[in-house]
């Protein structure tokens, strides 16, 4: 049996016992969906969630809401172990999940309107690859990371890199690559909205600079123009 299967069952099983089976059988949906991502090897740690229409963290005027990871050691923390997210899910039932970029994949992040318009396009061109939706107002291309390398002076720097603490600064393109990390379906957001997929985490990972030259072109279309130019150092 697979793990995703095993592990599937394991929940239902879990969730009829301590919240009746409509409950249950949603959350393995859920959990199957997760997995589905950490096959694929995209490492996945615990993010908030909503709490009505405020941020599970009750931080204050929280910049994200349900939208950032749990812990400040996300990034040792994401993991691609099927039973340390089985074990996550098992603490708080409701946690989003995001994943780590720039390890086994990036993410080029565009304003929905562009993010259509260009997902029409690599369809035409036979680019395949994940793409998920946040709510009405993003999307996610899943791509090819530029990686770590061994070597650091090989590593080249792009202006379009996106950290969670500059999410304001570049409200059009955004290229999330080391230190970064995007929400990783499904997840819920305050405003009843989620994130969801459009192209499922087990489609091959592209070339990032390929996706990036269309949603560039759509971006610049569509008026959802990043603030500074692309660059590479």
């Amino acid at each position: 049996m697979e793990a995703s299967s095993r592990w599937t069952t394991w929940w239902q099983r879990r969730d009829r016992r301590r919240v009746g089976p409509a409950t249950g059988a949603d959350a393995a949906v859920r959990l199957d969906l997760l997995l589905g991502a950490v096959r694929a090897g995209f490492p996945v740690a615990p993010a908030a969630h909503p709490a009505g229409h405020r941020c599970s963290c009750d931080r204050v005027g929280c910049p994200a809401p349900a939208q950032h990871p749990v812990s400040f050691a996300w990034q040792s923390q994401a993991t691609t172990d099927p039973e340390q997210l089985a074990h996550w899910l098992s603490r708080d039932s409701q946690a989003n999940f995001v994943t780590a970029t720039g390890r086994a994949h990036d993410v080029l992040d565009v304003p929905a309107e562009a993010g259509r318009l260009a997902l029409e396009r690599l369809d035409l061109l036979g680019v395949g690859g994940p793409v998920a939706a946040v709510g009405e107002e993003r999307y996610l291309f899943f791509t090819a990371t530029k990686g770590t390398p061994a070597d650091e002076d090989e590593w080249w720097p792009s202006v379009l890199d996106s950290t969670p603490d500059t999410m304001s600064e570049h409200p059009g393109l955004r290229w999330h690559c080391r230190g970064s990390y995007t929400l990783v379906p499904p997840a819920a957001l305050p405003d009843g909205s989620e994130v969801r997929w459009l192209r499922g985490p087990e489609q091959p990972l592209p070339d990032a600079l390929r996706v990036l030259d269309v949603l560039t072109d759509a971006c610049t279309e569509t008026g959802a123009v990043a603030e500074e130019q692309w660059l590479i150092g």
